[in-house]
């Protein structure tokens, strides 16, 4: 090993370590590797930030735009909404959410597709009487099955391609394994798998409520309230059987009186701090004259006044889960000042494992927790995609946009007609879909770059050029000549086994991506020694790179369903683990089949 090499591998081996870490996000690493390989000399500088205009970066950037015109013109949601016709067994939901999730992953982005499916899972899991955890993470890994199936499925698939020796993999490509390990995967999860997933206790009386756990929020006696000077009994028992609510606290001038006597009197601007569901939270809210409390401001005004209130009669309250890469994650409610800015007031927050007993403004939000906000109806959609929360509301009460279905449809089907007759070049393609999109108007150019994941896009542009000084300096060669002394003797399937779960273990720890850019010139180098096929070593890397079952960071798909899911990191291999071995099964003998 020389010094080149030496560097690259300490290089590689530190950014892998802090990929794990995850102490730093992933494109912040991935610059830092980036930088590293410039200074060590590895990459000519005139190279060195090459990845930005690479072909395979401007497609997964495309692509992004194009789910979103896909989404705004309600594509999705027309499909999805076929879904409430499927009746209340369980093994039919998860067969029709894991088909539809899996068909829309092929040529949306999966994490989006994901998200447009996710209320219809709730909404169908209250409708059964039963925990959505049931049905989230089949949902999850369908989403991540359905984008093997094509070139622009998933981002791993899009990399992939551009390390094809002699030119890229069609659309449809990667269809043949892809739709073989979808449709044994979807079979396994539908007769099987299901069976694995953690359950809470099913309600009891079989009601349509979303069972995450009770709401915290904070009430207010306003002044001039009738139950100003009554007992907190009155107020209860006035308020109806339908209110179901527990008072956990009082605060009175900034003193919190932790379970107050239900004979205690009410005063004037009392906080009540209580426990509640969606629907018995309404309905204490239209059977009293309390309100929601306000968010506190640093400020506030110069009297030190909160804001004016907004009659319930404007606004409209939605259930929604903070996506992970949300601008909410790690700030509280107060330091966003949500109310000022967005004239958005959070009302309750439910976060799974264990009860928030603090103030809700100053509850710092992690993503995944699950948000009670209310809003104006006509501005909620579009300050929710802002602050990237999404919404788990019923279908009924779906936060909607002007739709164009006919047009959306139209502009990706002949998008996806040119890449296969090879008129235009899948990126050339794309782009034009993707402007197209907007010169419709089924997003503004604002939206379109809002829809690029620009963390996603750092990473492949940065990752690239490091990836390429891997077989530049023979540092891919030299592990693939290490394996090759350990794998001496095996069979063909044996080493696609080998290359297709050192993949998905390294892309459970890390960004898919990242995984496929680092192990895609190390199995390339291995197929040059072993006489095997390029293309059929590739195919196992993107399999691999796209089955990250095991844990909920292995793909942004695992951990948007872990809180309103309820499940904990060591759930996932439960279910991840055979399914795993059933693609690994199926993948193998179907890339010898087509890629041999």
């Amino acid at each position: 090993m020389n010094l080149e090499q030496g560097l690259v591998f300490g290089v590689l081996g530190t950014t892998l370590v802090m990929f794990v870490w995850n102490r730093l996000r992933f494109d912040v690493v991935a610059m830092l590797a980036l930088l590293a390989v410039a200074v060590a000399g590895l990459v000519p500088a005139d190279e060195l930030f090459s990845g930005f205009g690479h072909p395979a970066v401007i497609t997964v950037a495309a692509v992004l735009v194009i789910s979103q015109g896909l989404v705004n013109g309600g594509v999705v949601d027309h499909i999805a909404q076929l879904l409430g016709k499927v009746g209340h067994r369980p093994t039919l939901q998860i067969f029709t959410l894991t088909g539809v999730v899996a068909l829309c992953s092929g040529f949306i982005n999966n994490v989006g597709a994901l998200a447009l499916l996710m209320p219809v899972a709730v909404w169908m899991s209250r409708e059964a009487g039963r925990s959505p955890s049931l049905l989230l993470m089949p949902l999850a890994f369908g989403s991540l099955l359905g984008g093997t199936m094509t070139l622009i499925g998933t981002p791993p698939n899009i990399i992939i391609a551009s390390y094809r020796e002699g030119g890229t993999f069609g659309l449809f490509d990667f269809a043949p394994v892809g739709i073989a390990i979808t449709l044994a995967g979807m079979a396994f999860i539908t007769l099987v798998g299901w069976r694995l997933t953690p359950r809470r206790q099913e309600s009891p009386d079989n009601s349509k409520l979303f069972s995450i756990g009770e709401y915290l929020t904070e009430l207010r006696v306003p002044k001039g309230s009738d139950h100003a000077g009554t007992t907190l009994y009155s107020l209860l028992a006035g308020a109806g059987e339908e209110s179901d609510i527990v008072v956990l606290a009082l605060i009175r001038d900034e003193q919190q009186q932790t379970v107050p006597s239900i004979y205690k009197i009410l005063r004037e601007e009392d906080l009540l701090l209580v426990e509640a569901d969606t629907s018995g939270l309404q309905a204490f809210l239209d059977n009293t004259d309390l309100e929601l409390a306000h968010q506190e401001t640093k400020g506030g005004d110069e009297e030190g006044e909160p804001a004016s209130t907004v009659s319930k009669g404007e606004l409209h309250l939605v259930e929604v889960v903070i996506a992970p890469e949300s601008s909410l994650v790690g700030h509280s409610a107060n330091r966003l000042q949500l109310r000022e800015r967005y004239q958005l007031n959070l009302v309750a927050v439910a976060r799974l494992g264990y009860r928030l007993k603090r103030r809700l403004g100053d509850i710092r939000l992690n993503a995944g927790d699950i948000l009670l906000v209310q809003g104006f109806e006509d501005s909620l959609s579009t300050t929710l995609a802002d602050l990237g929360c999404l919404p788990l509301a019923e279908r009924g009460l779906r936060l909607g946009a002007t739709r164009n279905t006919a047009m959306a449809a139209g502009i990706f089907l002949a998008s996806i007609v040119i890449i296969v007759t090879g008129l235009l070049p899948a990126p050339v393609a794309l782009v034009a879909g993707a402007v197209a999109m907007v010169l419709a108007k089924l997003l503004s150019a604002a939206d379109a770059y809002k829809a690029i994941d620009w963390s996603v896009i750092v990473l492949l542009a940065a990752m690239i050029p490091v990836g390429q000084a891997l077989e530049s300096t023979g540092g891919a060669g030299l592990i693939a000549a290490q394996m090759l002394v350990l794998g001496e003797g095996l069979s063909m399937a044996s080493v696609l086994t080998m290359i297709l779960v050192g993949t998905v273990l390294l892309s459970n720890v890390v960004n898919n991506a990242a995984a496929a850019i680092v192990v895609a010139p190390i199995a390339l180098s291995l197929a040059g020694e072993l006489q095997i096929p390029s293309d059929a070593v590739l195919m196992a890397v993107a399999v691999g790179a796209s089955c990250a079952f095991l844990t909920p960071i292995g793909h942004q798909s695992n951990a948007l369903v872990m809180e309103p899911g309820g499940y904990e990191f060591g759930d996932y291999w439960r279910l991840g683990l055979p399914l795993t071995a059933v693609v690994t099964i199926v993948a193998v003998p179907a890339i010898m089949l087509f890629w041999t």
